[in-house]
């Protein structure tokens, strides 16, 4: 499951859809995980931003549980491997 992909990542992830946006755009990115819970348009630009290239996407089903995985005490609507 990608929580616990992310979970393991520990230093290799990035949070945020700002800054996974900008780790797609520098070749950064080696995985994407997006919450199906976040807002639409927060997962479109990172769609948009995954399109064309070859990184994998994984969908969980809350920001919530993301965030708390990231060790963090917010959502987290998206998240990149390294």
């Amino acid at each position: 499951m990608s929580y616990d992909k992310v979970a393991q990542a520990d230093a290799e992830k990035i949070i945020g859809t700002k800054q996974v946006i900008k780790a797609i755009k520098n070749g950064e990115a080696k995985e994407v995980i997006i919450a199906t819970d976040a807002d639409s348009h927060i997962r479109n630009k990172v769609l948009e931003a995954v399109e064309g290239t070859d990184i994998p996407i994984s969908y969980v089903d809350s920001m919530k549980k993301l965030g708390k995985t990231c060790g963090i005490e917010v959502g987290a609507a998206t998240v990149a491997i390294k």
